[in-house]
């Protein structure tokens, strides 16, 4: 995918760069997202589709061979398991373009990151300092 284009203003916008089964899969991304994290608001952050809640909550963006989904370290650490069968890196999982998309996964570590996000940052932290 070489459509990178710079100031997108929506994830719309966004979508709508990509060829129509491109489309079809950042649709449903973005739908499971939302049915995860109902609360969160959308917005594009570093060029990225991005669900906000509290913070940064979770980003998606398509890549030549794989749609990135970045849910932050914690995300990754606490699904590392069913995440084994994909390339990972601290923030974020590669989900290839031609193998199924793990829909329910992505639902699931953006429903654990939600739960994160309701404690506002400040009390996360002094909750981990004090274990």
């Amino acid at each position: 995918m070489d459509q990178k284009q710079s100031g997108y203003t929506s994830i719309d916008e966004y979508i709508a760069s990509f060829p129509l089964d491109i489309q079809q899969k950042l649709q449903r991304i973005r739908a499971v997202i939302r049915e995860a994290a109902p609360e969160a608001t959308e917005k594009i952050s570093y060029q990225m589709p991005t669900f906000y809640l509290n913070g940064n909550l979770v980003h998606f963006a398509v890549q030549k061979h794989h749609i990135g989904f970045y849910p932050a370290p914690s995300g990754i650490d606490h699904f590392s398991k069913e995440l084994s069968s994909y390339k990972t890196s601290k923030g974020a999982a590669q989900f290839p373009l031609d193998r199924p998309i793990p829909y329910d996964l992505i639902r699931r570590i953006t429903a654990f990151r939600y739960q994160e996000n309701l404690v506002p940052k400040k009390l996360r932290t002094i909750t981990i300092s004090n274990k």
